[in-house]
């Protein structure tokens, strides 16, 4: 009888432990549940319902329901790229989703009407670009508006009394309401690159991080590569040439603004200065990057130095690949190639030669670099060859990163911080 009863006991206890058990655990699930969509934003095409929606203080990520809106972003593919960082910071300072922008498909200036739009996405990755910059900036689809209020438009200043703290000011004011109560803020006016600043270059090279190319393009840049190392991993150098039509007219008209006469860079000079680099074991292919339909020269690959081997774009092979393509995904694929060689050689001057070191020393700083590399043999040297160094050869050239902003790197400067 006492068996049973011990029995009888032992089953009911079980029980009821089991109970407990099933209950805390049900009870932490929900808990666990709850805290993970309350601290982040759910994926692209699910929504808060507006009464459940966590508040705008509990939220540490970039609120999802609330957008901003910038104009088409034009010019060159490195303009652009800064437009586009510039235009995510806004919105960021906002705590604002950025919808995700029109990029420029062909190279325009003044002719905006005869820009062809072409999207964001057609040419950088977007979720890869929410994924890396999670928490510090986001883009957003226009179907993920409710249009729940109609757009708030605001006109950014302009001219010389339109300065950067009444900039800043304007801004400011859209973070608290009227303003702030509207679903999407529409930036109307000047192209994002002309934009004032008011972020420092450790920002912008985090936006520029999350850029990833879209795999088809990043493929084709990949089989650039393999073309210029001949199939091998052999070192290479990329110089970034600028002596196309449109570039000799701007860069004349700044050096007589200025008074000075390191900024235009002749092909004899490029290539004197390039042949006296000593970092690397000659021979060595030297792949230029250069406007090919701007170019008015045909003789770019002759007078290089003993054991440097030049290639463009035809006579590596690649330019039916690369026609193929609109300016703007040209650029990028450019961009990629000089970014990735063991030696990049561009102009001060230039935003894509900028672009081009600010990333190839973000990268170096991901490695665990520390300091200045100025002086020392590092992966992913470069070089300004507008700008004398040592021993006849172009100078040595780092970014900033501790700059407070990015006007250097936007306009041009001969302080390369080497």
């Amino acid at each position: 009888m006492n068996f049973s009863y011990n029995k009888l006991f032992l089953k009911v206890t079980n029980c009821y432990m089991s109970s407990i058990v099933f209950k805390c655990s049900l009870l932490i699930f929900v808990v666990l549940a709850f805290r993970t969509l309350w601290l982040n934003p759910l994926p692209n095409g699910f929504y808060w319902p507006p009464s459940y929606r966590p508040s705008r203080s509990l939220t540490p990520t970039i609120r999802i329901d609330k957008f901003l809106e910038v104009p088409q972003i034009i010019w060159g593919l490195n303009n652009q790229k800064i437009a586009f960082a510039r235009a995510c910071l806004t919105a960021r300072l906002l705590n604002r989703t950025l919808l995700m922008p029109m990029l420029t498909a062909n190279l325009v200036y003044k002719e905006v009407n005869l820009s062809e739009p072409i999207p964001f996405d057609e040419v950088f990755q977007f979720e890869k670009f929410n994924s890396v910059c999670r928490g510090f900036a986001r883009l957003g689809r226009y179907s993920e508006l409710l249009n729940q209020t109609r757009t708030f438009e605001l006109l950014k200043g302009s001219g010389r009394k339109w300065t950067k703290e009444r900039d800043l000011n304007q801004l400011k004011q859209c973070q608290e309401d009227p303003a702030d109560k509207f679903e999407v803020i529409r930036i109307v006016g000047k192209n994002p690159f002309l934009w004032h600043d008011h972020w420092p270059v450790s920002d912008y090279a985090k936006i520029f991080q999350c850029l990833a190319l879209v795999e088809e393009i990043e493929e084709e840049a990949t089989k650039v590569i393999s073309k210029i190392r001949g199939g091998k991993q052999a070192p290479y150098i990329a110089v970034h040439m600028r002596i196309e039509k449109d570039w000799m007219i701007h860069c004349k008209k700044v050096e007589q603004r200025y008074n000075m006469s390191q900024i235009c860079s002749s092909k004899e000079e490029i290539m004197e200065r390039v042949a006296h680099i000593g970092s690397v074991q000659k021979p060595v292919p030297v792949y230029l990057a250069i406007a090919d339909s701007l170019l008015e020269d045909n003789t770019i690959l002759r007078g290089w130095g003993e054991g440097l081997v030049p290639y463009e774009k035809k006579r590596l092979g690649v330019w039916d690949l690369y026609k193929k393509y609109s300016y703007i995904i040209q650029a990028a694929m450019d961009f990629e190639v000089c970014s990735r060689a063991d030696v990049f050689v561009g102009n001060s001057y230039s935003t894509f030669s900028s672009l081009v070191v600010l990333q190839r020393t973000q990268r170096w700083i991901n490695m665990g670099g520390v300091g200045s590399h100025c002086d020392v043999d590092t992966p992913f040297v470069s070089y300004a060859y507008n700008i004398l160094g040592e021993s006849a050869a172009p100078r040595r050239w780092m970014t900033d990163m501790s700059a407070m902003n990015l006007s250097s790197i936007s306009y041009g400067t001969d302080n390369i911080s080497c």
